[in-house]
């Protein structure tokens, strides 16, 4: 079982990581929109830090869990419109 999060915990990880080089904000500047992107991007990229502070004090349930948590911030994000993605692949549920 250890070797099941593990991996998972690794494809997560890669996956958030991804998905944050992909998600490109397209809200007119200056807008509540706009804030809000901002705040979905910032909200991801801490729970991908969070998850690598985790992941490096040996305790992959809290890492998997933040890695999970910062990609629902930038899936909700994506299906509201807040950012361009793709939509072909494995990033987002778009």
């Amino acid at each position: 079982m250890a070797a099941d999060i593990d991996e998972k915990t690794d494809r997560y990880e890669r996956l958030l990581a991804e998905a944050l080089d992909a998600a490109e904000p397209v809200a007119p500047a200056g807008t509540p929109l706009d804030d809000a992107s901002a705040e979905c991007l910032e909200m991801a990229e801490s729970y991908l830090d969070d998850g690598r502070h985790f992941r490096e004090n040996d305790d992959l349930v809290n890492a998997l869990a933040a890695f999970s948590y910062g990609h629902a911030w930038l899936d909700a994000g994506a299906r509201i419109g807040l950012f361009d993605v793709p939509t072909d692949g494995h990033l987002f549920t778009v």
